[in-house]
């Protein structure tokens, strides 16, 4: 996958919303307010962000090279995904589980706005 294959997907997410923070060189994507994925443009190598349990995005880096603690954010619960390393079918159930993730810690009446929750 490619970083607008990535955005793509994302967006397909039901409720997902795209903005920038952090300057231009950064592309955040929500589920009712909430960051699910990050990607920043001017990393060297094509990654993308994504939020997992501990344990496994622990052992997930444990098994592949491609999967590493993120750079710049808190490196106990978000990801760096290295594209080029990455099959994409795996990238798209990595962002899917963030999404899921970020969505179940929602207030239930948030949830409950999404079919798949209920």
């Amino acid at each position: 996958m490619n970083i607008e294959e990535v955005r793509e997907y994302a967006l397909s997410l039901p409720g997902t919303t795209e903005d920038q923070a952090y300057g231009a060189d950064w592309v955040l994507f929500r589920i009712e307010g909430k960051i699910f994925l990050h990607i920043w443009l001017n990393a060297p190598e094509p990654t993308c962000a994504v939020k997992l349990p501990p344990e496994q995005g622990q052992t997930l880096r444990d098994h592949y090279d491609g999967i590493r603690p993120a750079y710049h954010l808190n490196k106990v619960h978000w990801n760096d995904v290295f594209l080029d390393e990455i099959d994409g079918d795996m990238v798209k159930n990595l962002i899917n589980q963030s999404y899921l993730l970020v969505l179940s810690k929602l207030p239930k009446r948030l949830r409950d706005k999404y079919s798949f929750e209920k």
